[in-house]
């Protein structure tokens, strides 16, 4: 019995030392092709982003491993929100750099202040008919909290920049090989120079 709760008590040590300063929990691992509760395609963690299938914004799974070779730019995005405004200079930094090999992902999320509550076809409608947008953009997911899609979850927690994603249009770079490279501020302009540079430089690699 001793030797039972010592062994538990070591355990539930290991647990809280490990979410100290620097550190998070690990999930086990998942291998490729399996699904979470909710049917999501989970990712082996080994590839980066490549791992990952989501549903475009018409509901066509969409490996991320299509954009393997560009540098890609994961951003958050919701209708109704002080951010909104940024899908413009988004379009702008896309048209841009496209043709050198960037790609622009934006994944709908109703998770800060219910700023994106329409379905995923009112999203595309609002997209294309205020913003003209022609990125990639995907089905609604959620960026927080237990519902969390298992790409956010793999961003948040087990990339080079753990951190919840804290408001909407937050900003990640990946480079050409699937890995993240940098994470932006969700009020960082797209067209910053913080940005831009970032792009640049992983563009030229």
């Amino acid at each position: 019995m001793r030797f039972l709760i010592g062994t538990f008590t070591g355990f539930l040590f290991s647990i809280v030392a490990s979410c100290g300063s620097g550190y998070f929990l690990h999930t086990p691992p998942v291998q490729a092709g399996e699904t979470d509760q909710k049917g999501i395609l989970m990712a082996a963690q080994t590839g980066g982003v490549y791992d990952f299938t989501l549903d475009n914004i018409d509901g066509k799974p969409t490996p991320l491993n299509t954009f393997r070779g560009k540098v890609l730019l994961l951003v958050n995005t919701a209708s109704m929100c002080g951010n909104t405004p940024q899908y413009t200079d988004l379009e702008t930094i896309y048209e841009k750099y496209q043709d050198r090999g960037l790609e622009i992902l934006a994944f709908p999320a109703n998770n800060f202040g219910q700023q994106e509550p329409g379905t995923n076809q009112e999203i595309k409608g609002f997209c294309l008919t205020k913003y003209s947008l022609t990125f990639p953009l995907f089905s609604k997911i959620s960026v927080k909290g237990s519902d969390k899609h298992p790409l956010y979850r793999y961003l948040t927690e087990q990339s080079p920049f753990p951190g919840e994603v804290e408001w909407n249009f937050q900003k990640y770079l990946v480079d050409r090989s699937g890995n993240v490279v940098a994470r932006f501020h969700h009020r960082t302009n797209p067209l910053s120079d913080e940005i831009v540079k970032g792009i640049e430089t992983a563009l030229a690699k």
